[in-house]
This record gives structure tokens, C-alpha cells and sequence, in this order.
């Protein structure tokens, strides 16, 4: 491992504030990581900034009739604040819109066009005539291909997390007017990936096996073995970084190919802020560049990018990819669009100066290798239980009767104790856990040796022997003080507001991660500390319930929503007319002939289980009266798989088979959604033999 590290944390959307999934599964272990690398005496580089050139942001703007600028500067300004109240400590945080992005984002795709790495290409893709605009993959909605969701997005499907393109969509129209969009030529330049399939293979296939994360390495091997094909690097949108060619007019770079350049943009603005030479972090092979990431962006930080920085010739490829799964809230999927989240400027207004208490909340679940859940009990919980009742009670203990016996002053001991060799111990087990990012297992062995300084104090009990053994109670608190002084230095990377406090209220400064490790004695026979406070306070019952109300206000309103959207005609003219608000045009004709194509049978599930690491997504048996084939559906939210078994059902039959999650689906069932947004098969009024036609 190297003495420098560049570590970049995933570009924030600036179309919105940043919730506690964002915190957990990316921002908050990259600082811890930051943080522990810093203390042990690493140069780092920080590195992060608002992407504001996606297409959620300039959707955002359409939704609220501001400009794509009026939303990245106010999202922007939230988000920054956000992430500095947390205590996240960023060396750089910028934003993509910057004059430096825009040269260095260009001057990189001008780079692989004089070096002939595009390919241009004259490709139909899909455009709104009302609108008269191309529309991103974003932009375009329709059925899913693989599990039936009818919102489903032309780059990607939410609800079985299969990547897409739109001409996949069933029934795809445009989210400007709803309306079918055409297919119109146009030319963009590609970078064909294929040609890296090689290098990507021996880089991470045979080079990271060992030591990559399992879901991400699964995942690129997965592409891999797929095959890659070429990807367009440029759009026709008039929001972003324009294309740097002549007769380019009206084409952008593409979001991914622009946003993780601005690591770059970013490192080098930082670097004429602080007289560094930002190649050294870039370009110099004894430099580890780590990228923290959701699992969502996998492809785009494992292949997409390290493909471009290849192209180019000129940069190092990233050490590890540490990506996170995906936090739940109240055991349910986090969505912005549903407000369905905790949002992390109303934590901090509303749990002023316990900053450090959702930091260890969701370190503590954090979503390492499989999606975790966060519950506002599970919260006060860890908070009144371990941080008050087992942290902050040892370290008030400890501080309070030095106060009391000797005025404040270390008392004297024995350096040779055996009970301080477990300081050493956890502080190498904590580095260990942490160079691993194994963030969860660190927080416990910080947590441990506050355990094992609860359980000394309870057996020496210097309370009871400073009366008829003052020296033994001395010494009792002399290792008390150097376990207290321990937790005060290592708990800066978890919980850096915590641990400011403490090194004040020792009157200390911070040490080396190294010399914690290795001294004997943290804190001198004789050395005064100052006055005992508090470090954390129970969160009361109250408090939590308001926490849960917001979360079921807001569900109540979720659930007038979809009322209103499946509002019956029957109903009056007054309902009537807001149904063409949220019901699509009717689609083009088709001809009979066309419709013959469909081959639509009554078929009845055999066996349902769940897909591993897919929550969506369930696989099924499925006897079609014409075979016993297999179906993988994305319904998993909307039933348990023992209560469909004997189900009968209607199935595509004639849909050409597609692999998901490795699993080879063989149709499609028949769906449609409640009002309560569940998913509920369409069935016959009576059972009827497998294998009948419908239609």
C-alpha cells in the first residue's frame, strides 16, 4: 500500500439534499478512511463535488419551472453544507459546472478524439416532436422487458435492476409530453469498450480477485462475460459540458464520461489552492487511488471510467473500489421521489450537537455486503445503550473520580500493566479492519475496549479501595485514564465532534495512529485534565415518535397520491378532469397482425423463491400447459413467494428469453397495480387448464 492515497467518494445528484442511504454507503466510511489514513500520517487527497449535468437535474428543473443553474446552485449550497455539518471532511469539495471542469472534461474527450479512440456513429434514436428534442435514456419510459415494470427508464429498470436501453422498452414514451417518441438520426461519438476487454480482464479478473469486494468484482465479471459493446460518449442535450468539436452544436458530453473526470478537475483545483502537483496523485504509479460507490455504480467506476483513463494513456487505475450496498429506512427502499427518506440538513436542525450519534448509528449498519435497514428505534437504541450507557458512562467514570480523588490530577500507576497491552491490541485490530474496509467490524473493536474499561472499573472498583488501598485505587485509575485517552484518539475517524471533546476535556492533542499502537503510556503521572462533561445524552421516547410520524405522515400522503391517480371516471366530471394529468395518450394503432404476434396462456406457478442479493426479484416455476419453464419477476415487494405457489397466472410465452441476475427468464406475467401501488396478477374468474390462448 502506498504513502499517498487519492480517495474520491461518488459525485452527489445536485437535484436534491443527501439522505442517510447516501451517508451510509458512501460519505461516511470514505472519511472514516480518510480520516484513519490522515492519522496515520498518509498524504491524502479528499476528494468529492456536486454532479450537476445529470438528467435528474435538469427533470427537477421541468418539475419545479426554474432553470437546470437555479437547481444545481440551490442543491449545491445544501448538499456542501450538508456533508460539512456531518463532519465529513473533504479536502475539496467543487461541482461540475466549475470553468476548470468544463477545460479539463474537454480537453480529455479532445485527447482520445486526436488519438482516434471514438468512433462515429449515425444511430436512430428516439425524439419528442411536441417537444422537439432528443430524449436522454432518462427521458423515456416504458414496460420493462424482463420483469414487467411499466416505469421503467430507458437506461435502467428500478424495479429489477436490469440496465437497459430504450429501444428494450415495451410501449416507451417520452416524460416531456407523454407522448410516443420517434426515431430520428443523429451522430455521437462512441468508445468502443470491446476494445478493453482485455486489459479490463487481466487488470481485474485476474488481478483483483483476492482482494475486491465480492459484489463488485461479481459484477464486472458479469459485464465481462456478457461481452462489452460501444457506449456513446456524447448526447444531444442542451444541458452540460459541450462537445469540444466543430459542427458539434447542441451535443454534450456524456454525464458519466464527464462527471468522474471531475475527480480530476476537482484534485487539481485543490492542488493550485495548496501547491501540490496534482500528477503525483494521478499519474505516479506508487499512488493508491481508492473510489467509494453505491453499488448502482459499478460499471461506470470498474469499466466505464478506467476504459477512458486507459484511452487516454496518461493516469493510474483505481487500488479499490470499495461499493456499498443499499441502506432501506423502516424496512422500506429509500425514495427520494416518495420523500421516503432522513434527509441529512433536517437531522442536523433537528438533533443539534449529536452529529457523532447518527455517524456511529449508521457505521454501525452500514451496508458493507448486503443491503442493511435503518429504524429510528434501532437509532435511540444504540444511542442510549452503547454510546451513553457503555461509552460515555466509562469515560465519565474515569474523568469524574479523577476529579473527585485527586483534583484532576493522572494519579500514579504501574506503565507495565497487562491491562493496557488491549489498547495496543485494538488500536492494530481497529487499522487492520479499516485498511480491509471493514468499517462495521473497526466500530466494534472501538466499541470493545470501551466494554473491556467498564468491566475493569467494575472489578478494580477504585471507589470502594481508595479507602483501605489508595494506591491500588491510583493505580486503577491511572489505567482507566489511558483507556479513556485510547477511545479519545481512535474515535476521531467514527466520531470526530466526540472525539474533539475528549481530547479537550484530557487536554490533549491528537497523536500519530502509530504511536498509539506502540507507547506505553498515553497520558502522564501528574498531567491535569479539564472539568468532566457529558459526551452523549439519551434520546427520549418522545422524540422518536416524532422521528416515525414524519415517516407515516408522509406514507398517508404517498397514499392519497396514488388514490388520486387511479381516481375512477365514475366518480364525476370534476374527477374526469384530472385524469389526462396522469394517464398516457393512448398508444399508435397497431394492426391485427400485430396483435396476433402475442401469445398470451393461462399457465399455474410450481415453486417461487428469491432471488440471492436481488430484494425485487423472485424466481419461478411455471407450468405453461406447453413446457415447465423458468420466469424471474420483479414482485418480490408485492408478495412472499410460499403465498403464490398453485397460482395460476398469465404468462407471455413467446417474449425471447433474457438473463437476470444469471438466471435465464423464459416470459412474462400479466400485472397491473393497486391503488395502494402494489403489484397483483391479472388471473382468470375460474381455474382453467394450463396452456389456453388469450385473446
Amino acid at each position: 500500500m502506498s504513502d499517498r492515497k487519492l480517495i474520491t467518494a461518488a459525485l452527489p445528484y445536485a437535484n436534491g439534499p443527501v439522505h442517510i442511504g447516501h451517508l451510509a454507503g458512501v460519505y461516511i466510511p470514505a472519511d472514516v478512511y480518510a480520516r484513519f489514513q490522515r492519522r496515520s500520517g498518509k498524504d491524502v487527497a479528499f476528494i468529492c463535488g456536486s454532479d450537476e449535468h445529470g438528467i435528474p437535474i435538469t427533470i427537477r428543473a421541468k418539475k419545479e419551472g426554474v432553470t437546470p443553474q437555479d437547481i444545481v446552485d440551490k442543491y449545491h449550497g445544501i448538499i456542501k453544507k450538508s456533508f460539512a455539518d456531518l463532519g465529513i471532511s473533504f479536502d475539496e469539495y467543487s461541482r461540475t459546472t466549475s470553468a476548470k471542469h468544463y477545460d479539463v472534461s474537454q480537453d480529455f474527450f479532445k485527447t482520445l478524439y486526436n488519438k482516434e479512440k471514438f468512433t462515429e456513429e449515425v444511430s436512430e434514436q428516439y425524439f419528442d416532436e411536441q417537444a422537439n428534442e432528443f430524449l436522454a435514456d432518462r427521458y423515456i419510459v416504458g414496460t420493462c422487458p424482463n420483469c414487467g415494470n411499466v416505469n421503467a427508464y430507458g437506461d435502467q429498470c428500478e424495479n429489477c435492476g436490469s440496465t437497459l436501453s430504450p429501444s428494450e422498452l415495451i410501449n416507451p414514451h417520452s416524460m416531456l409530453s407523454g407522448n410516443v417518441p420517434v426515431l430520428k438520426e443523429t451522430k455521437n461519438w462512441y468508445l468502443p469498450l470491446n476494445d478493453y476487454e482485455t486489459f479490463l480482464n487481466q487488470w481485474i479478473i485476474e488481478g483483483h480477485k483476492d482482494d475486491w469486494k465480492t459484489n463488485v468484482y461479481g459484477q464486472v465479471k458479469s459485464w465481462l462475460n456478457d461481452g462489452l459493446k460501444p457506449r456513446a460518449m456524447t448526447r444531444d442535450l442542451n444541458w452540460g459540458v459541450p462537445v469540444p468539436l466543430p459542427n458539434a452544436e447542441g451535443k454534450v458530453l456524456y454525464v458519466w464520461f464527464d462527471a468522474p473526470i471531475g475527480y480530476i478537475s476537482f484534485t487539481q483545483e485543490w492542488a493550485e489552492k495548496t501547491g501540490k502537483n496534482w500528477k503525483d496523485y494521478w499519474q505516479d504509479p506508487k499512488s493508491d487511488l481508492i473510489h467509494f460507490i453505491g453499488k448502482d455504480n459499478i460499471v461506470f467506476h470498474c469499466i466505464i471510467f478506467p476504459a477512458m483513463m486507459k484511452a487516454h494513456g496518461d493516469y493510474i487505475m483505481p487500488t479499490n473500489v470499495p461499493a456499498f450496498e443499499f441502506l432501506n429506512l423502516e424496512n422500506e427502499k429509500i425514495s427520494t421521489s416518495r420523500n421516503w427518506a432522513v434527509w441529512a440538513h433536517e437531522y442536523v436542525e433537528e438533533f443539534p450537537g449529536q452529529q457523532d450519534v447518527l455517524r456511529y448509528a449508521l457505521l454501525s449498519s452500514a451496508p458493507e455486503t448486503k443491503d442493511n435497514n435503518f429504524t429510528w428505534k434501532d437509532f435511540q437504541t444504540k444511542n442510549n445503550s452503547e454510546l451513553v450507557g457503555i461509552f460515555g458512562n466509562f469515560i465519565n467514570r474515569v474523568a469524574v473520580l479523577i476529579h473527585k480523588y485527586y483534583d484532576g490530577v493522572i494519579p500514579a500507576g504501574n506503565a507495565d500493566a497487562e491491562e493496557l497491552l488491549e489498547i495496543k491490541r485494538s488500536a492494530a485490530e481497529i487499522a487492520q479492519y479499516l485498511e480491509n474496509f471493514e468499517f462495521r467490524n473497526s466500530l466494534t473493536a472501538l466499541m470493545n475496549l470501551a466494554r473491556f474499561g467498564n468491566q475493569y472499573l467494575q472489578v478494580e472498583e477504585p471507589w470502594k479501595t481508595i479507602k483501605d488501598n489508595p494506591e491500588k485505587a491510583a493505580h486503577s485509575l491511572f489505567v482507566g485514564a489511558q483507556i479513556a485517552v485510547a477511545l479519545a484518539q481512535l474515535s476521531e475517524p467514527f466520531m470526530p465532534f466526540s472525539s474533539e471533546k475528549l481530547l479537550t476535556m484530557f487536554n490533549l492533542e491528537k497523536l500519530n495512529w502509530s504511536d498509539i499502537e506502540t507507547k506505553d503510556i498515553l497520558i502522564e503521572t501528574g498531567h491535569q485534565i479539564n472539568e468532566a462533561s457529558l459526551l452523549f445524552s439519551k434520546i427520549e421516547d418522545a422524540t422518536i415518535e416524532f422521528q416515525i410520524q414524519k415517516l407515516e405522515n408522509t406514507k398517508e400522503e404517498n397514499k392519497k397520491a396514488v388514490a388520486l391517480q387511479t381516481v375512477s371516471q365514475s366518480e364525476g366530471a370534476e374527477a374526469e378532469a384530472q385524469i389526462p394529468k396522469i394517464l398516457l395518450p393512448a398508444k399508435d394503432e397497431i394492426q391485427f397482425d400485430d396483435f396476433t404476434k402475442i401469445d398470451l396462456r393461462t399457465a399455474t406457478i410450481l415453486t417461487a423463491e428469491k432471488v440471492e442479493k436481488a430484494d425485487k426479484l423472485l424466481k419461478f416455476t411455471v407450468d405453461t400447459g406447453v413446457d415447465v419453464r423458468t420466469v424471474v419477476s420483479g414482485v418480490a415487494e408485492s408478495f412472499k413467494p410460499e403465498e403464490l405457489i398453485g397460482k395460476q397466472v398469465m404468462i407471455l410465452l413467446n417474449l425471447a428469453p433474457r438473463k437476470i441476475r444469471g438466471i435465464v427468464s423464459q416470459g412474462m406475467f400479466l400485472l397491473t397495480t393497486k391503488a395502494d401501488g402494489k403489484l397483483t396478477f391479472v388471473t382468470p374468474d375460474e381455474d382453467v387448464a394450463n396452456g389456453i390462448e388469450i385473446g
